[in-house]
């Protein structure tokens, strides 16, 4: 054991987009937390001064001014003297405007580091707000302001890619996409002598996305050796995303420490002491050392003071030995955990920091208007567990959402009983409607513990449609009575978005009602594949204010109700799986029942495939034929796999104008047709793509049907 060194980085700061006094004050906890637990590193997530989901406000001079003030009030106290602290904020570099690291220590800014690769796909925009620093291992003269000067002394610091040398190490930063890069800045870096890689993210969760981070994080030491701080935001700042922490830190390619990847505390950190000696014989080989002395050198910033005690010193504090313990690797949630905790928590930081009063869902006694109760039953055991743990923070907001004044002793420990007062569920019941869906929606109230209200609609349905005939004489009839397929549609359609206006005329008065003030949120509960399909009415109950399953496909939200029967002790849930999944807008009678699939034209294992192959593997309708008749070759033939497609691609196209006023929803899925800025497509479509058809239709007719051969004949042939 010879140079021992503790570092923190953290994970569960909850940055608030805008919010610069909370975000301080978080900053500030973080850093009194490593201090405590002896660290001479502490390392945060992307843009922590203001929060990463400012967006166009980061254009506002006013977002640059706030950092600059925030950073002063830092740097001007106590609490960073004695530990190197990498905070992040932007940064007007000569009328430029970069995402930065600031590096300080004892009062004294070392270094501004820009990113240099930003992240510009998917649910990102970077290249919006900020400019890459494209002169790498170059660095300039930050002229700083004059708030900054007043408290540091500096007139200006280095600006650019450049490494930090302490006395018995070399540290080098890398930001949030440069991990993800091909180049990634920590491979040269490293090969320059840099020992420790400091990487702030502002990295989003999506169902098993994960792995693929940490495998990163690992590998860019196993080869290179060294140590990796990863920090990350965790919670929702403002939007469809919910940054999921996970902050880890690695060394020779394995996990030393590791945070939790979804919480509802405010401020997490992450400590470990490693010995920085055994990142120096991982670096003996070769290769390497061959590599090593022909690189090109960065230049490093001379600091006079060292992150270590000294060689055989006893290191101070509360600490997390990590290292000297045990290596251990990740810990991964299974998809399903995942959907009970991460919407759960997103959940939980969109009512809290919207001050409303509590969850409207209308339940409908199918699978999605159930899971998204569950979720919410899920945040409200949550906030039992954080109530029991003595959470100061989640017991005030707690408190507050109920209605308890400011010196009550109510402390949230029983799910059941704090879901009575915040959620509140409601079935609108139609002549349409059976008894089952009634009774599921009853007896899965009662066993979470949600405020039930059970009603009948028809009244209200026949008014609006007694209206319609008195004013045009003509009196419409659903299918089954012999009507046309316009008069079946529009008769569904009516009662789906009256039920939309009676879940928000409940959501507003249904406190008011019980003694209380305020209103409550509603919730949707339309999945991603009938989102993909349009495979719902447009202004109806998929119309609310948030949707925790938006992003969940159908498959996975089976897959969570399963896991949760038995997880939160529900057998109400197995009724729910066993049903058969209708909209219940149509009369039943002895020769059809309604049913979502069949209504659809498609399976929802179908949906997700396409869903996939259009957005992850971005195909077009071609494309996706000729990738299908390989994979569903033995089972269907090429001309009923055409029709397939191009069933799919008609729906899709002619309901996308559906997704310009889908409910916001959290970010679960990558392929996701969120209209908002993920999936940016057309909304008016030429819906029969006679081209792209045409030439389906060609290639079908043309090719061997195999589907009579059996899956293992057809791939051999």
């Amino acid at each position: 054991m010879g140079h021992l060194i503790t570092l923190a980085t953290y994970v569960s700061l909850n940055q608030w987009a805008l919010d610069f006094q909370g975000n301080y004050e978080r900053i500030i906890e973080s850093i009194a937390i490593a201090k405590q637990r002896g660290a001479a590193m502490r390392v945060g997530p992307e843009l922590e001064i203001p929060g990463y989901g400012c967006y166009d406000h980061f254009l506002e001079g006013d977002t640059v001014l706030h950092s600059w003030e925030v950073l002063a009030k830092i740097l001007a106290g106590e609490d960073t003297m004695n530990i190197l602290c990498d905070i992040g904020m932007p940064v007007v570099h000569k009328n430029v405007i970069y995402n930065c690291r600031v590096i300080i220590h004892n009062k004294q800014i070392l270094l501004i580091r820009p990113k240099m690769w930003l992240a510009n796909d998917g649910n990102y925009r970077e290249m919006r707000y900020f400019t890459p620093w494209m002169k790498h291992r170059q660095w300039e003269d930050h002229y700083l302001p004059r708030i900054i000067q007043a408290v540091t002394k500096q007139t200006k610091v280095p600006f650019g890619d450049c490494v930090i040398s302490t006395v018995d190490t070399c540290i080098g930063v890398e930001l949030c996409e440069e991990l993800f890069t091909p180049s990634s800045p920590h491979i040269l870096m490293g090969l320059d002598g840099v020992e420790i890689f400091t990487n702030s993210s502002g990295s989003h969760h999506e169902l098993r996305k994960l792995y693929a981070r940490v495998e990163l994080i690992k590998e860019a030491t196993l080869k290179l050796g060294g140590v990796y701080l990863y920090a990350n935001q965790q919670g929702c700042d403002g939007d469809r995303l919910y940054y999921d922490g996970c902050a880890m830190i690695a060394m020779n390619g394995h996990i030393v420490a590791q945070g939790s990847q979804f919480s509802l505390s405010d401020v997490e950190v992450v400590t470990a002491t490693i010995d920085i000696e055994d990142v120096r014989s991982h670096r003996t080989s070769r290769s390497r050392a061959l590599q090593a002395a022909t690189t090109e050198r960065y230049h490093r910033i001379e600091v006079p003071f060292a992150l270590s005690g000294g060689k055989f010193s006893e290191q101070g504090g509360e600490q997390t030995p990590g290292l000297r313990l045990s290596l251990h690797e990740a810990r991964f949630h299974i998809p399903e955990e995942e959907i009970a905790l991460g919407p759960a928590c997103w959940l939980w930081d969109y009512l809290r920091r919207s001050r409303t009063q509590g969850y409207f869902v209308p339940l409908s006694g199918g699978v999605d208007s159930c899971a998204t109760a569950v979720i919410v039953y899920s945040m409200c055991r949550l906030v039992a567990d954080a109530a029991r743990r003595a959470d100061k923070q989640v017991i005030a907001d707690a408190r507050r959402i109920v209605g308890e004044p400011e010196d009550s002793g109510y402390i949230p420990s029983d799910p059941r009983e704090f879901c009575s007062r915040i959620f509140h569920t409601c079935y609108m019941g139609t002549e349409n409607s059976s008894v089952e869906t009634r009774k599921r929606a009853k007896d899965l109230a009662l066993a979470i513990g949600s405020y039930h209200v059970d009603l009948n609609m028809d009244s209200v349905v026949t008014s609006v449609v007694d209206l319609f005939s008195f004013v045009t004489g003509a009196k419409p009839r659903f299918k089954v009575h012999g009507g046309t397929g316009a008069e079946n549609l529009a008769l569904q359609n009516i009662q789906a978005r009256l039920r939309m206006v009676l879940s928000y005329l409940f959501a507003q008065l249904l406190p008011w009602v019980r003694g209380r003030q305020g209103g409550l949120l509603v919730l949707g509960s339309a999945n991603v594949d009938e989102s993909l399909r349009g495979y719902l009415t447009k202004y109806d109950c998929s119309s609310a204010d948030i949707n925790p399953i938006g992003g969940i496909s159908k498959t996975d939200l089976k897959k969570f109700i399963a896991y949760a029967q038995d997880a939160f002790d529900l057998p109400i849930l197995r009724s729910f799986l066993d049903a058969i999944p209708t909209a219940e807008l149509e009369p039943i009678s002895e020769t059809y029942v309604q049913a979502d699939e069949a209504d659809m034209g498609m399976t929802y294992d179908e949906l997700s495939v396409f869903g996939r192959l259009r957005k992850v593997e971005k195909c077009g309708p071609y494309s996706i034929f000729t990738k299908l008749v390989h994979e569903w070759g033995a089972i269907l033939s090429p001309v009923e796999i055409a029709e397939k497609v191009k069933h799919f691609f008609f729906e899709h196209a002619r309901n996308r104008h559906k997704m310009t006023t889908l409910t916001p929803a959290y970010h679960a899925e990558s392929y996701s047709p969120d209209d908002n800025r993920f999936d940016l497509r057309p909304f008016l479509y030429p819906s029969r793509f006679p081209w792209q058809f045409r030439k389906i239709d060609q290639v079908a007719a043309a090719l061997p049907d195999r589907s009579n051969l059996g899956p293992e004949k057809a791939k051999t042939d």
